[in-house]
C-alpha cells in the first residue's frame, strides 16, 4: 500500500515565468498519482487559482488554495488558507501587496507583491504557513520569527531534489525545527508536472533575466527533480524524517475552504422609496416600452418583456439590469453616445430600457441565448461607447462603487507563437538578426505545424539539432500566460469589499484597479460584469449626427434614422460603402453586389457571413447559391426547418448552432452551452472537436445521414475559426445601417466626422476625401483662419439635405502639429466663421483673438513642419495603406 501525500508546495506557469506547467497539468497529473491534494502557491497571485479549481472538481482531487511570499525584511513563506476568512484575508495581504509595489513605482501589471513581516501577521487569521527552510542560512532565527505570528499554525517545509546531499540537508532542516519548536513537512517545491518540462524551466528563467540559458545555467535547477513524484519515491526520499508526510495530509486536511464557498453578491440598486428592484425595472422597462413603440406596444414585444421580466425576477437579475440601465442613463446624460451589443440584443427588457437598439419587433429574439434557466449563467452585457469618451463612464463606475468595490477584469495575455518564437528563440542563443528573420517569416495564421517551413524560409535547417530544440520548446510554451493586462472594459462590481473575494492590482493605466482573474474566472464563478467598451464608428456617428443638426438639418439618434430606405440598400449592393462600419473591407465589397442586402436581416446576415468562421465552414457559397435560386432549399425535418429556414439550411449564426445541436444531435442545453463556449474560444479551435463523436452519433441515432452529419459538424467547427452570434451581428448591423445612411444622405458631414475620429478603419484620410470628392462633396484645404481642429462643415443644408455643404479639413490634417497647439490656433466649432482680411493687410507675425478667446496664428514664422512653413497635410500626404479594422 502506497503512502498518503499531499503536495503543498507548487508553482503553476500563473508565477509568471516562473512554472512550466498548466494549473490543470499539474491538477491531473496529482489526481492520476493517487494524492490526497494538492495546494497550488503561485508567487503573490491567485492569477491561477480558477482555472486550479475547475480541473480539480473535474478530477476529483482536493485543492488547497495559497500563494509563495517573499516579505522584503522576513523569510519567504507558504500560505494556506483554511477557511473563508483565511481566505479573505490572503486576497487582501495580496492586494496590499500589489499596491504598495505600485506606490514604489513599479508597473502595477508587472505581477510584484511587495510584502513586510507586519503585513503577514496583521493578515494572519485563518492562515496557515509553512516556512521553506531550504536556502535559510539562519532556520531557526527565521521561524521563531513566524511563530511569533502564527503560533501552532506554523511548519517547517522540508524540500530536497536528489542535489548529493539530501540527508545531510534533511537532517540539519530537523534539527533547526526541534530548536524552534516547529513541526516539519514535506514537501517538493514543484515547478512543473513532469520532468519533461525541465528544458522549457530554464528557458523562462532566461526570459525572465533576459539572458540566454547557457549565460545563467549556474543559476538554473541542478536537475529535473522539481516534479510530482509518484507517492512511493517521496516516501523514499523523506524516509530519515518519520511523519512529515502524514503532516503534509494533515495541512490538506485542515484546509477545508473551496471556492465554491464565494458567494458573489451584486451590489443593491438604488430605487425609489416604497418601491422593490423587481418593480422598479418593470416600471423602467413598461415605460421604456411605451416610448419605444407610441403608437401602441406590438403584442409579440408585449409578451417578449413580460416573459423577461418573469425570467429575470425568478433568478434575481434585477439589480444587474438596474446597473446597467444607470451607465447608459448616465453617459446619454453627458451626450456620450452608446449601444449595447452581443447577447444582450436578445433581450426586449434591455431595447426598452435603451440599452441596445435592436427593435424585437423587427427580428426575432432568443433572451434564453442571454439569460437561461437551465443554465444558470450570470448575464454578460456589452455596451459600446465613443472612443474617445468610455473613460469617463468607467470613471462613474469606480465613483458610484467605491474602489473597494469595482475593479476592471484582467486579460490573461498568453504566448502566441510570433512571441513564443522570439522569446525562445532569444533564450537558446540565436543571434537576433536571426530571431527578427524568423519572426518576420510568420505569418499571422500560421500554425505551430508551419514552423519548419517558416524557419526554412528565413534560411535555418528545420532538421538541425537547434531547430529542432526550438520547435519542441515553442509548441510547449505557446497558450501560456506571460503576464496580467487589462480587459478591454470589463467592469465588476459588489455589494461588500471586492478584496475579499478576489485581489486587486493598479493597473497601468492611472486611476484604474484590476481583478486578478480574467472572464472565464468570473464565468466560472458566476460572477457578474458589465463591458463598457469602447467604438471608433460610435464617436463618428455622434460627430456626424451634429454636424448635420449645425448645418440646419435634423437632430437624429440611432433610433430616429429613418429605417429601410431603399436608397441606402441600392448603395450597398454597389458596395458604395467606403468608410461605413464593418462592410468597408474588400471582402465585404465583393460579397455586396453578390448578396445585395435589401432589409435589414439582410445586413445581419452581412456582418456575419465573411468571418472565418463560416468561411472555413464552407458556408459562404452554399447560402449564396441558395439565395440566388440556384440550389434548391431543403431540411431533413420539420425541427430542423424552424432553426435554419431565415438562412435558408444554413447555420450562420452560434445560436443556431446550439439549436441544431439540441434538435439534431441530443444535446442538453447544457451541452450546447459547453459546446457554444468552445465555439467562443477561436483562438483554441481544437476544443470543437471533443464534440465531434457526440454530435455525429447522436445524429445519426436520429436518422440523419453520414453526410450531413458531417456536414453540419464541419460547419460548427468552421465557428472555431470565429463567428458571431446573431444577436451581435444584430447589434453591428444597424451601425451598419446608420452609418451608410449617413454617407448616402449626407456624405458632407460623414467624412468630416470619420476625418475627426482617427484613426480608424481601413482608409487613410487621403482615401476617405477622394472618395467624398467622387460623390460631389467640395473639400476646401486646411487654413488657419477658418478651419477647427477636426474637419468642419461650411454651408447650409437646402431643404435638409439637398445640397451638401463643403468640407473644411481641420488643422489636425497637418502633419507636425499637436493637439494643444492645432486647438488654440483653430476656431471652435459653435463659432461664427471670422472675417478673413487677406495677409497682406496684417502686421507680419501678428496673432488675433477669435471668438471666447481662441488664438488666431495670422502669420506665423515658417518652419519645417508646422504651419506656414513646410506644413503638408495629411489628406494630401497620406495615400496609403488601410489603418486596420476598428
Amino acid at each position: 500500500m502506497e503512502p498518503r501525500y499531499a503536495e503543498l508546495h507548487c508553482t503553476s506557469n500563473f508565477s509568471f515565468l516562473r512554472g512550466a506547467s498548466h494549473p490543470e497539468e499539474l491538477v491531473h497529473t496529482a489526481a492520476a498519482l493517487g494524492y490526497e491534494a494538492l495546494a497550488i502557491t503561485d508567487r503573490g497571485t491567485l492569477s491561477g487559482i480558477v482555472r486550479a479549481h475547475g480541473a480539480a472538481k473535474q478530477a476529483g482531487l482536493k485543492l488547497v488554495i495559497g500563494a509563495h511570499l517573499e516579505p522584503c525584511d522576513a523569510a519567504p513563506l507558504v500560505v494556506w488558507a483554511a477557511d473563508r476568512t483565511g481566505y479573505a484575508n490572503l486576497c487582501r495581504l495580496l492586494t496590499r501587496g500589489s499596491a504598495r509595489a505600485a506606490e514604489e513605482g513599479g508597473d502595477g501589471m508587472a505581477g510584484r507583491c511587495v510584502l513586510a513581516f507586519d503585513d503577514v501577521a496583521a493578515h494572519a487569521g485563518g492562515l496557515l504557513a509553512g516556512v521553506p527552510l531550504a536556502g535559510l542560512v539562519e532556520p531557526v532565527e527565521h521561524l521563531a520569527h513566524w511563530r511569533s505570528a502564527f503560533d501552532d499554525r506554523l511548519w517547517a517545509l522540508v524540500e530536497v531534489a536528489l542535489e548529493g546531499d539530501d540527508e545531510d540537508r534533511l537532517q540539519a532542516f530537523a534539527r533547526a525545527a526541534r530548536l524552534a519548536g516547529v513541526p516539519v513537512a514535506a514537501a517538493g517545491d514543484v515547478r512543473y508536472h513532469e520532468r519533461s518540462r525541465l528544458a522549457l524551466a530554464d528557458v523562462l528563467a532566461a526570459v525572465r533575466r533576459r539572458s540566454t540559458v547557457d549565460a545563467i545555467r549556474g543559476e538554473l535547477l541542478a536537475n529535473g527533480e522539481r516534479h510530482l513524484h509518484e507517492r512511493r519515491r517521496v516516501a523514499a526520499r523523506f524516509e530519515s524524517l518519520p511523519g512529515a508526510l502524514d503532516r503534509a495530509v494533515e495541512i490538506a486536511g485542515r484546509c477545508t475552504f473551496s471556492l465554491d464557498e464565494l458567494r458573489y453578491e451584486y451590489p443593491e440598486a438604488t430605487v425609489p422609496p416604497g418601491r422593490t428592484a423587481r418593480e422598479h425595472l418593470a416600471h423602467l422597462a413598461w415605460k421604456g416600452a411605451a416610448r419605444r413603440y407610441p403608437d401602441g406596444i406590438p403584442e409579440k414585444v408585449r409578451e417578449l418583456v413580460a416573459h423577461e421580466l418573469a425570467l429575470i425576477a425568478e433568478l434575481g437579475y434585477e439589480a444587474y439590469f438596474l446597473t446597467v440601465f444607470d451607465i447608459v442613463r448616465f453617459a446619454r446624460g453627458r451626450g456620450i453616445l452608446c449601444q449595447g451589443r452581443g447577447s444582450a440584443a436578445n433581450s426586449a427588457v434591455c431595447y426598452c430600457l435603451g440599452v441596445t437598439s435592436v427593435d424585437p419587433a423587427r427580428m426575432n429574439v432568443l433572451f434564453e441565448r442571454f439569460v437561461s434557466r437551465e443554465r444558470r449563467e450570470a448575464p454578460d452585457i456589452d455596451i459600446d461607447f465613443e472612443h474617445d469618451r468610455r473613460e469617463e463612464v468607467i470613471q462613474y463606475v469606480y465613483a458610484t462603487y467605491g474602489r473597494t468595490r469595482a475593479a476592471m477584469t484582467a486579460e490573461v495575455i498568453s504566448y502566441r507563437l510570433r512571441s513564443a518564437v522570439r522569446d525562445v528563440a532569444k533564450a537558446l542563443g540565436f543571434s537576433l538578426d536571426r530571431v527578427d528573420r524568423i519572426a518576420e517569416a510568420l505569418d499571422v495564421g500560421d500554425g505551430l505545424e508551419d514552423l519548419p517551413t517558416r524557419l526554412a524560409e528565413a534560411g535555418l535547417d528545420p532538421a538541425s539539432d537547434a531547430c529542432t530544440r526550438l520547435a519542441a520548446l515553442v509548441g510547449s510554451l505557446v497558450g501560456f500566460p506571460r503576464h496580467l493586462g487589462q480587459h478591454v472594459g470589463g467592469m465588476v462590481m459588489t455589494r461588500g469589499d471586492l478584496c475579499d473575494l478576489v485581489p486587486i492590482q493598479p493597473a497601468t493605466m492611472d486611476g484604474r484597479t484590476i481583478v486578478q482573474w480574467d472572464k472565464n474566472d468570473l464565468d466560472e464563478l458566476g460572477i457578474l460584469k458589465v463591458d463598457c467598451l469602447a467604438l471608433g464608428m460610435l464617436s463618428a456617428i455622434h460627430r456626424a449626427f451634429d454636424l448635420v443638426a449645425g448645418a440646419g438639418g435634423p437632430r437624429l439618434t440611432l433610433a430616429t434614422v429613418p429605417a429601410e430606405d431603399p436608397a441606402v440598400y441600392d448603395m450597398i449592393s454597389r458596395a458604395d460603402t467606403v468608410g461605413v462600419f464593418q462592410i468597408e473591407s474588400r471582402a465585404q465589397m465583393s460579397m455586396l453586389p453578390r448578396l445585395k442586402p435589401r432589409c435589414f436581416y439582410d445586413l445581419v446576415i452581412e456582418v456575419a457571413i465573411v468571418r472565418p468562421g463560416p468561411i472555413q465552414g464552407d458556408m459562404v457559397h452554399p447560402y449564396l447559391r441558395r439565395r440566388a435560386g440556384e440550389d434548391p432549399v431543403t431540411y431533413p425535418n420539420d425541427e430542423i426547418r424552424a432553426v435554419l429556414e431565415k438562412t435558408l439550411g444554413v447555420p450562420l449564426f452560434q445560436e443556431q448552432a446550439m439549436r441544431l445541436a439540441v434538435v439534431a444531435a441530443g444535446f442538453t442545453p447544457g451541452e450546447a452551452d459547453q459546446l457554444r463556449r468552445a465555439m467562443g474560444a477561436w483562438r483554441r479551435p481544437g476544443l470543437i472537436e471533443e464534440f465531434r463523436v457526440k454530435l455525429i452519433n447522436g445524429m445519426l441515432a436520429r436518422g440523419l445521414s453520414q453526410q450531413f452529419a458531417e456536414q453540419v459538424f464541419g460547419q460548427i467547427r468552421g465557428f472555431g475559426e470565429y463567428g458571431f452570434p446573431e444577436s451581435h451581428a444584430a447589434s453591428f448591423a444597424l451601425l451598419v445601417y446608420v452609418s451608410a445612411w449617413l454617407k448616402c444622405h449626407h456624405p458632407a458631414a460623414f467624412t468630416a466626422a470619420l476625418l475627426g475620429s482617427q484613426p480608424m478603419g481601413f482608409y487613410a484620410p487621403a482615401q476617405l476625401v477622394r472618395d467624398a470628392k467622387a460623390h460631389g462633396v467640395k473639400v476646401l484645404p486646411v487654413d488657419v483662419n477658418a478651419s477647427c481642429w477636426h474637419a468642419s462643415l461650411e454651408g447650409r443644408l437646402n431643404g435638409g439635405c439637398a445640397k451638401q455643404p463643403a468640407i473644411r479639413l481641420g488643422l489636425e490634417q497637418v502633419h507636425g502639429l499637436g493637439e494643444a497647439a492645432g486647438r488654440r490656433i483653430g476656431r471652435p466649432l459653435s463659432a461664427a466663421p471670422r472675417s478673413r482680411l487677406p495677409c497682406r493687410a496684417r502686421p507680419r507675425g501678428a496673432v488675433a483673438s477669435g471668438p471666447g478667446g481662441c488664438v488666431r496664428l495670422v502669420r506665423p514664422r515658417p518652419q519645417a513642419g508646422g504651419v506656414g512653413g513646410d506644413a503638408v497635410p495629411r489628406a494630401a500626404r497620406s495615400q496609403a495603406a488601410p489603418r486596420g479594422p476598428r
